[in-house]
C-alpha cells in the first residue's frame, strides 16, 4: 500500500490469512513529513513493526499530482489508503469507492461530500478534521496582543484549496471592529504572489498576516517565513512546526495527536471494522508556540500573559 504524508498510505497483504503466517502490510507512500507514518507504524498491532514497508513521495500541495499519486494508490489495489489534506482526500474520493480510506488534515468533509455526516460516515472514508472555524477570531487577537499596531490584516490562503476560508474570515470579523482592524483575503497560489501579497502590506505601517492552513501554503511556508521577516511583518500561523522554522507565533490543531488517531482507525480497520461505522472525529488537543528569537527580531515584545499560556517557547 502506498503511505505519504501529504498524499497518502495505503496496505496491501503480503500473505494471506489462511497461509499459516501472519498478514504481513507493504506500503508505497508518497511524502516527506514521517510523523503519520511512525504514528501507524507503531500503532498497529498485527505484527512487528517490520511487517510494513514504506515508499515514500511528495505531491507538494499540488492537488493534479494528487491525482496522478491516488490514481496509482487505487491500481496497486490495497487494503486501505491515508490521505493527507483535502486536496488528497478530493483526489482519494475521486479514484475509489471501494477501498477504504482514513483522511487526516481535512476542512469539511460533510460539504465536500466525503462522508454522509460526522457521525455515521456511511461510505468507505473517515477520518479527523484540523480544522475549528472559531480559531480565526483567536488568531486575530493573538495578533493584536502581540504587535498592538496592528490595523490591516491580510488571511493568506490558496483558493484552489476550497472555499473554507470565507469561514475562517467570518470568524476574524466577528472581532476584527472590537480591534479596530480591516481584515481582507490575500489570496496566492504561487511564491511570487506570496511575495508580493506581503510586500503589498509592508509597504504600509500597520499591517500584519494570517496564514490559514492549506496545503499548497504549507509547501511554501519557508518562503513565507523569510518573506515576512524580510518585510518585518507580524505573522500568525496555523501549525506549531511553522514557528519552530522560524515563524513568530503559531496557534492551532497538535497535528501529532491527529496522526496518533489516524493510526487507531487504520489500525481497527486492518482489524476488520468499517469506515463507514467509524465516526469523522473533530480536533481536541490545539497547541501554542512562540519564537522569541523572531520577535526580538521584528522589535516586539510578547506579553508575559501569552507567554505563560504557551506550550513551547523558542529562544
Amino acid at each position: 500500500m502506498l503511505v505519504s504524508a501529504h498524499c497518502g498510505v495505503a496496505y496491501s497483504r503480503t500473505h494471506s490469512a489462511g497461509d499459516g503466517h501472519p498478514p504481513r502490510w507493504r506500503a508505497h507512500g508518497f511524502g516527506r513529513n514521517r510523523s503519520v507514518h511512525d504514528q501507524i507504524r507503531a500503532s498497529i498491532t498485527r505484527g512487528e513493526g517490520q511487517n510494513v514497508q514504506f515508499i515514500y513521495r511528495y505531491a507538494a500541495g499540488d492537488p493534479a499530482l494528487a491525482r496522478t499519486y491516488a490514481k496509482q494508490l487505487v491500481e496497486l489495489a490495497p487494503d486501505l489508503i491515508v490521505g493527507h489534506t483535502t486536496p488528497v482526500a478530493a483526489a482519494l474520493s475521486q479514484a475509489t469507492h471501494a477501498i477504504p480510506v482514513v483522511f487526516v488534515s481535512i476542512t469539511d468533509p460533510v460539504r465536500d461530500g466525503f462522508v454522509s455526516s460526522m457521525a455515521r460516515p456511511g461510505g468507505n472514508m473517515t477520518g479527523f478534521t484540523n480544522y475549528e472555524f472559531s480559531m480565526g477570531a483567536k488568531w486575530l487577537e493573538i495578533l493584536k496582543e502581540i504587535a498592538p499596531s496592528t490595523a490591516r490584516v491580510s488571511l493568506m490562503l490558496n483558493p484552489d484549496t476550497g472555499s473554507f476560508y470565507v469561514d475562517y474570515l467570518r470568524s476574524v470579523e466577528t472581532v476584527a471592529l472590537t480591534h479596530s482592524v480591516q481584515a481582507t483575503l490575500a489570496p496566492v497560489h504561487n511564491s511570487d504572489e506570496i511575495e508580493n501579497a506581503i510586500a503589498a502590506l509592508g509597504r504600509e505601517r500597520g499591517g500584519g498576516l494570517i496564514v490559514l492552513p492549506s496545503a499548497p501554503i504549507r509547501a511554501q511556508i519557508e518562503h513565507v517565513i523569510a518573506a515576512t521577516a524580510r518585510y518585518r511583518i507580524p505573522a500568525v500561523y496555523p501549525f506549531g512546526s511553522h514557528a519552530k522554522r522560524g515563524g513568530l507565533i503559531a496557534y492551532g490543531v497538535e497535528l501529532n495527536d491527529l496522526f496518533r488517531q489516524a493510526a487507531s482507525y487504520v489500525d481497527r480497520i486492518l482489524n476488520g471494522e468499517r469506515p463507514a461505522d467509524l465516526p469523522v472525529q473533530a480536533p481536541t488537543r490545539f497547541e501554542l508556540v512562540v519564537n522569541l528569537k523572531t520577535a526580538k527580531t521584528l522589535g516586539l515584545n510578547i506579553p508575559q500573559s501569552l507567554l505563560a499560556t504557551a506550550d513551547e517557547v523558542i529562544e
